[in-house]
């Protein structure tokens, strides 16, 4: 099987991705066929076997592009701000308008039947939050360490406190069809996360 590397996508392997999701959303899994995605894009099914061999390609390329967009922009969040608190913030409120203007993405991760779809999709999945865990931890250590952020629990129990409320947050917005602003809602989150986490002056 093809490996795919997010940097490597071509424009036109990038438009099928995003088509790939559209029918994700509305049609979930079983939607998602060659004959669909060559209906939905106009092409002819030829067309979109001379980028991808098959479904599962196409989904693993979707969420390796996902993984790789997310670190991106989590990695410049990161670089371009000061400080623990302001790197929480930048770190949520960079991944908040990713996917504010990719909503069709965030399918990939929630929908229900794509990780028995496979064990490479399986492990793409999990490489998604694996960057998350990754860009996060420092983070915290670091806030924890100047004691802006509680010592009372440990790390990784407030890691996974974060990571749960973020993605209970994307899963929300998911449900309802993606109708309210996920950056507003998102960035109200991240202020009441702050509160629970911050050490009290």
């Amino acid at each position: 099987m093809t490996k795919f590397n997010s940097v490597d996508i071509k424009p036109r392997q990038l438009e099928i991705i995003e088509s790939a999701s559209k029918i994700l959303t509305t049609s979930g899994v079983g939607g998602l066929t060659i004959k669909n995605l060559a209906k939905e894009m106009k092409f002819s099914e030829s067309a979109i076997y001379r980028h991808f061999n098959s479904k599962e390609e196409i989904l693993i390329a979707m969420l390796n592009y996902l993984s790789g967009s997310i670190d991106e922009i989590q990695r410049k969040a990161i670089e371009t701000s000061n400080g623990p608190e302001e790197k929480f913030i930048a770190l949520f409120n960079y991944q908040f308008s990713f996917f504010k203007t990719h909503p069709h993405f965030v399918v990939a991760v929630f929908l229900d039947g794509l990780m028995e779809h496979s064990q490479q999709i399986n492990d793409e999945i999990l490489k998604i939050m694996n960057i998350a865990m990754k860009n996060l931890m420092p983070i915290i250590m670091e806030g924890q360490q100047k004691g802006v952020f509680t010592n009372a629990i440990t790390t990784d129990e407030l890691m996974h406190i974060v990571m749960g409320t973020i993605k209970l947050q994307m899963f929300k917005w998911r449900v309802a069809d993606f109708q309210f602003d996920i950056t507003r809602a998102g960035n109200n989150m991240v202020q009441s996360i702050l509160t629970l986490i911050k050490c009290k002056v």
